[in-house]
């Protein structure tokens, strides 16, 4: 569960300089689905020890299935935040230093994000960019299908259309960066 999809963060005056953005998100392996946990230009340990709670609150009786969840060494990540996690039974397990394919669908995800989303658009400020990566979680989660998965949605928000029959409807996310297609009605 690493805290980063790094967006830029446009000034409003003359001369402000860009900001990194971090995005604490957890993504489930088995089904791909992805949680946006919290976006901040600070994270520390009890900013990522919160955004654990909330993931907890959330996921509710389905904590349990979350038995190892994988996350880099940053420091924000403190005996607090593991703490909260045996807690809750469970054991979180730190990438070894310097491995970025140890957690290989978070990398994947981040650059997903990246191509998609964040390095098309101008985000400015933490609030955009909840904004925007709620919307892109929707419709990752939703109507997006993943090639590791047969082409299936982590979690539909309604049946697959049959674009082969009648008029196609465009319809368009966020702003039209992304589009998405389905049957005319």
């Amino acid at each position: 569960m690493p805290p980063r999809v790094e967006g830029r963060e446009s000034g409003s005056g003359e001369g402000a300089s860009p900001r990194r953005l971090y995005c604490f998100f957890a993504i489930e392996v088995g089904s791909r689905s992805v949680h946006i946990l919290g976006v901040t230009a600070h994270p520390d340990g009890p900013w990522s020890t919160q955004q654990a709670r909330n993931l907890l609150l959330d996921l509710g009786d389905r904590a349990a299935d979350f038995r190892f969840p994988v996350r880099d060494r940053a420091g924000q990540f403190t005996a607090s935040f593991d703490a909260l996690l045996a807690d809750a039974g469970i054991t979180a397990i730190r990438i070894p230093p310097r491995t970025p394919r140890a957690n290989a669908y978070a990398e994947r995800l981040v650059r997903t994000v990246r191509t998609e989303v964040t390095d098309r658009m101008l985000i400015f400020g933490e609030r955009h960019l909840r904004v925007v990566l709620a919307e892109y979680a929707r419709r990752y989660n939703g109507r997006r299908p993943h090639r590791g998965r047969d082409l299936q949605r982590p979690r539909p928000d309604h049946p697959a259309a049959d674009l082969s029959q009648e008029r196609i409807k465009r319809q368009p996310v966020l702003g039209g960066l992304i589009n998405e297609y389905e049957r005319a009605a």
